[in-house]
């Protein structure tokens, strides 16, 4: 009876197996290449009609190949379980931080024939490409995007708060001077900082940096320093002097944008090109939106924490599909950066759309190439632009720092419990805090050589 079971059950698996195989695999037998992209999770109505109006563009010119969309947003967490399970996309996004380590254990397609023939392959910046790149220099990921780290602030807070929203702090006494003064005026946090997911690490070490600090030194954590300890008592003064950061103390990047983007929220750290998210995902109302540089202290080594965005191919991809993936990506992402009539027909959709265009991003070319590129698209622009004028108008001119190199997710991850306990204990120890934190990140370094 045990064997007739085991037999029933492993020929219904096989069969099973096999129509999955058949489904997912190979897609519907009709001669095409079908592949899966990623679409962000949550947009609204708008922005998945004007990404649907894209792929249609791209199917017509690529009669041959068939593509399905898959909601995917990268987190930490989320990206690991999706990874170890199979279940990402054909094409999925990742950070910069995430590159070499996923192409040295090979846990992304080697897309490296492809990448090859690009015609604008040996244009990226170098220090931007090595985020995509094996140690030969081939590009086994795309950098489709860089930021710079921003100040993002509330206009309408701001001057509720009877402070002038063109005119935002440029010192980290003038942020936290302006957090109290909206806090107290409006009731609304201040500032906020993200805490959870590696997000609060990553936070903090922007603000380490932006004051002339480091949280790592070829391999050797840097976590307790003068300017670790400045980032996080000025953080505990905010939340328990001046209790401006409002009752809402766990926040990761999907929550804080959410906040932010409902008027919640008076300021707050992230990437510098953040406003497409806020708008399409949040319901950001352009007027209140204002952008600012990172305040960086008067030394030689403070400077502005940058990173950006790579778009890879599943391991799981066959050669066909990782072709079909790499002319995806080529279409969507890279064309609007350097053919100015994908630049132009990427600017119509999305404004017919009520999609934003001309956010500003830095470069992952160089400035002449990202200029020319906004010349392309400048009638088709339908942000605020002079409210983002603080941060444009600068950040070309701030000293970029890239992200620490040596388990950083992990180090991050270390980062979050010293926010966090920082926001919901008053009696918080910052030297016993550090201490551990310091010997935790070099753990993780450790481990990670």
């Amino acid at each position: 009876m045990q064997t007739s079971r085991t037999a029933a059950a492993t020929a219904a698996a096989a069969l099973a197996a096999l129509a999955l195989a058949a489904c997912t695999d190979d897609g519907p037998d009709d001669g095409k290449t079908h592949i899966t992209v990623t679409i962000d999770a949550g947009l609204e109505q708008d922005a998945i009609d004007a990404f649907n109006a894209r792929v249609a563009q791209f199917e017509d010119a690529n009669p041959d190949i068939d593509v399905e969309t898959q909601e995917y947003t990268w987190t930490a967490g989320t990206f690991t379980a999706q990874l170890a399970g199979g279940t990402l996309p054909d094409v999925f996004v990742i950070p910069f931080t995430d590159g070499r380590g996923l192409i040295e254990r090979g846990q992304i397609a080697d897309i490296g024939d492809y990448t090859a023939d690009l015609p604008y392959r040996d244009a990226f910046n170098p220090n931007i490409a090595a985020a995509g790149e094996d140690a030969d220099g081939n590009m086994w990921a795309i950098p489709i995007s860089a930021y710079g780290q921003g100040l993002h602030y509330n206009r309408t807070l701001f001057e509720a708060a009877g402070l002038d929203p063109d005119a935002p702090p440029t010192t980290w006494a003038e942020v936290q001077a302006a957090a109290k003064q909206i806090s107290e005026a409006t009731g609304e946090a201040g500032y906020a900082v993200m805490t959870n997911d590696n997000t609060g690490g990553w936070i903090l070490t922007t603000v380490v940096n932006a004051l002339g600090g480091r949280t790592e030194d070829g391999g050797t954590a840097t976590i307790d320093t003068p300017q670790m300890r400045q980032a996080l008592e000025q953080l505990q003064a905010m939340r328990w002097e001046d209790d401006s950061m409002g009752d809402t103390l766990q926040y990761d990047w999907a929550g804080i944008n959410q906040d932010f983007a409902s008027g919640r929220i008076g300021m707050y750290v992230s990437g510098g090109g953040n406003y497409g998210n806020l708008f399409t995902q949040n319901g950001l109302n352009p007027d209140d939106y204002g952008l600012t540089v990172l305040p960086l202290a008067d030394s030689p080594d403070a400077g502005v924490l940058g990173g950006g965005t790579l778009a890879a191919v599943s391991p799981n991809a066959e050669p066909a599909e990782q072709e079909a993936a790499v002319a995806w990506i080529d279409f969507y992402y890279m064309e609007k950066l350097t053919d100015e009539a994908a630049a132009v027909a990427d600017a119509e959709v999305k404004a017919e759309t009520g999609q934003p265009v001309g956010a500003p991003e830095l470069p992952v070319f160089d400035k002449a190439t990202y200029d020319e590129q906004q010349g392309w698209i400048a009638e088709y622009v339908n942000v605020p632009v002079e409210q983002m004028a603080p941060y444009t108008s600068q950040v070309f001119d701030q000293p970029l720092l890239t992200e620490p190199v040596t388990a950083t997710q992990e180090v991050y991850g270390v980062l979050d419990t010293v926010v966090q306990t920082i926001l919901t204990d008053e009696n918080a120890d910052i030297d016993a805090l550090l201490e551990t934190a310091q010997a935790e990140a070099q753990a993780a370094m450790d481990a990670a050589a």
